[in-house]
Parts: C-alpha cells; sequence; structure tokens
C-alpha cells in the first residue's frame, strides 16, 4: 500500500517525469500536492495501471489535488543539456507552476537540483512508493500521451499515436526508413543494420 507522504502534516509535492528514453518528443514532468482529506481510488504507479485507468484518474488527479502542474522540455533542450538535466528542468517548471508553494519535494529516482530553499528527497522506485509521486506519474504520462497522439496525424508512418516516441523496433525501423523528424532527438541515433542505440556524448 502507498504512503500518502513522508509527513502528512506539511505540503508535500510528488515530482516524476514521462518521456525521458523516447526518441522523439518532449520529456514531460508533474508536480502535485494531493489533499490529505481527499482519496483517490486506484492510485498507483502509472507504468502498473492500464491506459484506461490512467485516463481515467488524470482528471480525478487534477480536480482533487491542492495543486498540480505540468511543463515540458523540448527536443533541441534535450540535446543541448542533455536529457538528465532536462528531466529535471522540466520538475523544476513543473514545480515553479504550482499555484501553491510546497514545503518539501519528493522525487521519483536517485537523480535531482536543489529547488530554491524547499527541501526535496529523492526516493528510487518513488513512483510505487508515495502517492503524491504516483498522481504525478500518471500526469506526466497522459499529458505527454496525448501530445504525442496529437503528433501522429502529422507522421503517421512513426506510429507515436501506439509507440508514443519509445524506441520500438517498429519507431526504429521507421527512423532508418524515412529518416528523423524535426520532434527526433539528435542526442540519440540508430545504428545500422542493427538497429541499436546509442547516446552521443555532449560536452
Amino acid at each position: 500500500m502507498l504512503q500518502f507522504g513522508l509527513e502528512e502534516d506539511r505540503l508535500e509535492a510528488g515530482c516524476d517525469e514521462a518521456g525521458r528514453g523516447c526518441l522523439a518528443g518532449p520529456v514531460c514532468a508533474a508536480a502535485v500536492i494531493l489533499d490529505p482529506q481527499v482519496e483517490i481510488p486506484d492510485l498507483n504507479d502509472s507504468k502498473k495501471l492500464s491506459k484506461a485507468k490512467r485516463t481515467r484518474l488524470r482528471p480525478l488527479i487534477e480536480k482533487h489535488a491542492l495543486a498540480w502542474s505540468v511543463a515540458m522540455v523540448w527536443e533541441s533542450e534535450i540535446d543541448k543539456i542533455n536529457i538528465l538535466n532536462a528531466s529535471i528542468k522540466a520538475m523544476h517548471q513543473a514545480l515553479a507552476s504550482l499555484e501553491t508553494k510546497p514545503e518539501f519535494i519528493l522525487v521519483d529516482g536517485n537523480r535531482f537540483k536543489p529547488f530554491g530553499d524547499i527541501p526535496h528527497q529523492t526516493v528510487i522506485k518513488g513512483d510505487g512508493k508515495f502517492l503524491n509521486i504516483a498522481a504525478a506519474s500518471i500526469l506526466a504520462k497522459t499529458h505527454r500521451d496525448a501530445y504525442m497522439e496529437d503528433l501522429h496525424s502529422q507522421f503517421p508512418g512513426y506510429n507515436w499515436a501506439q509507440n508514443k516516441g519509445y524506441p520500438t523496433v517498429e519507431h526504429r525501423l521507421a527512423v532508418a526508413q524515412l529518416g528523423p523528424t524535426k520532434h527526433h532527438r539528435k542526442s540519440f541515433k540508430i545504428k545500422n543494420p542493427q538497429l541499436e542505440l546509442w547516446p552521443v556524448e555532449s560536452s
């Protein structure tokens, strides 16, 4: 069973990101401060939920949270500062957009940079341990998926409606055959004919 947060008597924002391992599209981060008086049934790590459940939970989180925000960092910025820094930047932007300032920040994973004077703690697999991080994981995932599905109509050959920009075999083959789009990250390349991926080292 997931915990509400580290300390229920303070305003804690959960943070998570989606799209870090993708070939195309932005990295998306969310920050959520849940209301301890409102229980949201089935709230869990987005990876453990079906698309239908994530879709159902998104408006519930957005309606009942004390505050929430979503931010995206785009492909060109990812290529400039690398995906780790872009993920943290997206989290910072989401936190900065919260209508309520949190007293503490819980972050999924093990890497983060201080956000102002607000203390924080990173939690490995935190989206499966804390409800506020789980809520953030759902918002980040659903907002990013919706964006990639919208892009699909412009670039149907890559099937982003299905793979959301992740490096499936189908997606990698499409890049090899059709070439990259402006939405593909240049900091990852495809090696032919094995279709292996490797990150381009950035200075």
